[in-house]
C-alpha cells in the first residue's frame, strides 16, 4: 500500500482500543499503578480489587444487571463455552436436549457439536428468509427434556437482530435457560436484563473499543445453580471461573462499557446514516443483494453479495479496504459462509459477499472511498468474466503488498493484459472454455489464427486471484505460437513462475483445459 494504511471497515471482527480505555489500562500496569492481584489482602491487592469492582459495576450498568451477576472471562468465546457446557453438565436440572440455530457463531456451534458427540440431542433451527430466528420455531422445538436454548442477539455476519425478548418469554414459560451471545449487540443496542428474560449473556470487550482477551458471562440468579464451572483452581468469580483476574484488562473493559453507555444512541444514529449511504451507493451497481433485507439490523453492519464476481478476487482487488468476505479464501476449496448459506444464498453469492462493519472512528470520507473502490473492482472483475462493461475508473489499487500474491502475480491480476473477446474479428477465431461459476473457476480463451500460427489471443475468466493472474500470463504468451506447441508449459510450471500456492494448483488445470478446448476446435478446422 506504499505506506498508506487501509480504511478499516471490520469493526465486527474487532475494534481499535479507545484512547480513554488505553489510558485507564495503563494506570494498572506499572509499579506506581494498581497492578496488584485482586485476590491479595495487602494494599496493592485491595486497590486492584476496588478497580475491578468499579469495572464490574460499569459493565452491569450497561446491560441492566447486578454487579455480582457479572463473571469475567477471557472473552465471548469462553463465555459461550461456559454457558453451554456449564448448563449441559450441571448436576442441577434434567434433560439432554439443547436448541440452537444454524446461524450462530462457531463459539456456539462447536460446543453444541461436541455435546452431540457426548450423547446430547441438539435441535438446529434454520432462519427465516430475512435471517431471523422465528420465536415460534423455538417454541415448537422445546421439549420436556430441553435444558438450554442458545440464540444470538445480533448475527455477527448480517447484523440481523433476533427477537430475544419473545424467545426469552417462551423459554421462561417452560423453565428452560436462554443463553444469548451478545458480542455484537452490547454497546450497540439497548439491553436491560431487568426487563428481558435472558438467563446467560456473553459479552466481549474488544467489540466495544476495549481490549482483547477479556469478556464476561452475565449469570442471572435463577441460572446460577444450573451452571457448572469449567475452569477450576482458585475460586475466583464466585466459583464459576477460576484464575487470577487481569486487572488492567478488566478496568479497560469497564471504561469501554461506560463510554458505550454514554455514546450508544448518538453512535447508532450516526452509523445508521453512514450504513445507508454506503448501501445506496452499492445498490446502484446492479446485481447486488442485501443480506438480511426485510429484517431489523444493527446500524454498524452491512452485508452484501455481488453477482458475477468471485469473492476472493473481489477482496484481493481492494487492498485499500480492510473488510471481511463470505468465504474461507485461504483454503483450496473455499467454504462459503454457513450463515449466508442458511439464509438460502447460493454458494456463488455466499462466497462473493462482503461484510462492511462500521465503528467509532469511521467517517463519511471512509464510506465514500469504500463505495468508489468497490464499484471500480466490481466493474473490473465483471469485465474480466465477460458479464459487464469495462471499469469506469482507474484500475490501479495500491501495490498489493498485503494481497497474498507475488509481485508478478499481482501485476497480472491487476492489469490483466489480453483481457476481452475476439468476437466479431474478421479473421478466423477459435474459442475454448472450461469450468463454471458453480465450480468457482471458469476460463474462456479466444485465438485468432492465420495458417498454423496464433496472431492474437484474448480471455475472459472468473476465479480466484491466482487463477486470473495465471490466465492473463498464459494468454499473453500465445501470440506467435504454432498449433503443435500451443500450450506454453503446464500448470506446475505456471505456478512456479507466479508463485502460486500448492493448494491453488488444481484450479490452474481449468486454464489448461480451456487451451486444450481451443486446440481441439483448431484441429477440427484443419
Amino acid at each position: 500500500m506504499s505506506g498508506a494504511r487501509p480504511i478499516y471497515l471490520d469493526y465486527a471482527a474487532t475494534t481499535p482500543v479507545d484512547p480513554r480505555v488505553a489510558a485507564a489500562m495503563n494506570e494498572c500496569l506499572g509499579l506506581q499503578g494498581d497492578f496488584g492481584n485482586p485476590s491479595s489482602g495487602h494494599a496493592y491487592g485491595r486497590s486492584a480489587a476496588r478497580r475491578v469492582a468499579a469495572a464490574r459495576a460499569q459493565l452491569a450498568a450497561l446491560v441492566g444487571c447486578a454487579s455480582e451477576e457479572v463473571v469475567f472471562t477471557s472473552g465471548a468465546t469462553e463465555a459461550d463455552n461456559l454457558a453451554i457446557f456449564g448448563a449441559a453438565r450441571a448436576p442441577a436440572g434434567a434433560g439432554r436436549h439443547l436448541v440452537t440455530a444454524r446461524t450462530e457463531h462457531r463459539a456456539v456451534l462447536d460446543p453444541m457439536r461436541r455435546l452431540e458427540k457426548e450423547g446430547f440431542e441438539v435441535t438446529w433451527l434454520s432462519p427465516r428468509a430475512d435471517g431471523r430466528i422465528d420465536p415460534d420455531a423455538v417454541r415448537a422445538a422445546l421439549r420436556p427434556d430441553t435444558r438450554l436454548v442458545s440464540i444470538m442477539h445480533v448475527n455477527n455476519e448480517t447484523g440481523v437482530i433476533n427477537d430475544v425478548a419473545a424467545i426469552g418469554a417462551t423459554c421462561r414459560e417452560r423453565n428452560v435457560l436462554l443463553h444469548c451471545d451478545a458480542a455484537q449487540s452490547v454497546g450497540r443496542l439497548e439491553i436491560d436484563l431487568r426487563r428481558q428474560a435472558i438467563d446467560l449473556l456473553s459479552i466481549s470487550a474488544h467489540k466495544l473499543c476495549g481490549p482483547k482477551g477479556i469478556g464476561a458471562l452475565v449469570v442471572r440468579p435463577a441460572a446460577r445453580p444450573r451452571l457448572a464451572p469449567q475452569l477450576l483452581g482458585g475460586g475466583q468469580e464466585r466459583g464459576l471461573r477460576a484464575g487470577t483476574l487481569a486487572t488492567h484488562q478488566i478496568v479497560g473493559f469497564g471504561v469501554a462499557a461506560e463510554i458505550a453507555a454514554i455514546e450508544r444512541e448518538h453512535e447508532a444514529r450516526r452509523l445508521g446514516a453512514l450504513r445507508e449511504r454506503l448501501w445506496q451507493s452499492l445498490q446502484g451497481l446492479g446485481g447486488v443483494h442485501l443480506n438480511g433485507a426485510g429484517s431489523e439490523r444493527v446500524a454498524a453492519i452491512l452485508n452484501v453479495s455481488f453477482e458475477g464476481v468471485e469473492g476472493e478476487s473481489l477482496v484481493t482487488g481492494l487492498p485499500e479496504l480492510a473488510l471481511s468476505t463470505g468465504s474461507a479464501c485461504s483454503s483450496a476449496s473455499a467454504e462459503p459462509s454457513h450463515v449466508l448459506r442458511a439464509l438460502g444464498r447460493s454458494t456463488e453469492l455466499a462466497q462473493s459477499s462482503l461484510r462492511l462493519s462500521l465503528g467509532r472512528f469511521t467517517t463519511e470520507a471512509d464510506v465514500e472511498a469504500a463505495a468508489s473502490a468497490i464499484a471500480r473492482e466490481l466493474y473490473r472483475l465483471r469485465s474480466l468474466a465477460g458479464t459487464a462493461g469495462a471499469s469506469p475508473g482507474d484500475s490501479g489499487a495500491g501495490s498489493g503488498e498485503d494481497s497474498g500474491l507475488s509481485p508478478l502475480a499481482w501485476q497480472y491480476f491487476r492489469t490483466a493484459p489480453c483481457a476481452g473477446s475476439l468476437a466479431g474479428t474478421a479473421g478466423p477465431v477459435v474459442c475454448g472454455e472450461a469450468g463454471g461459476e458453480s465450480a468457482g473457476t471458469r476460463v474462456r480463451i479466444w485465438l485468432e489464427i492465420e495458417g498454423d500460427s496464433v496472431t492474437a489471443a484474448r480471455f475472459q475468466a472468473y476465479g480466484c486471484p491466482h487463477t486470473l493472474a495465471v490466465t492473463a500470463w498464459v494468454v499473453e504468451q500465445l501470440p506467435g505460437r504454432r498449433r503443435a506447441t500451443l500450450v506454453p508449459g503446464d500448470p506446475a510450471g505456471w505456478a512456479a513462475v507466479l508463485d502460486v500456492p500448492v493448494e491453488k494448483l488444481g484450479r490452474l488445470f481449468v486454464v489448461e483445459d480451456a487451451l486444450q478446448a481451443c486446440l481441439r476446435e483448431w484441429q477440427a478446422r484443419a
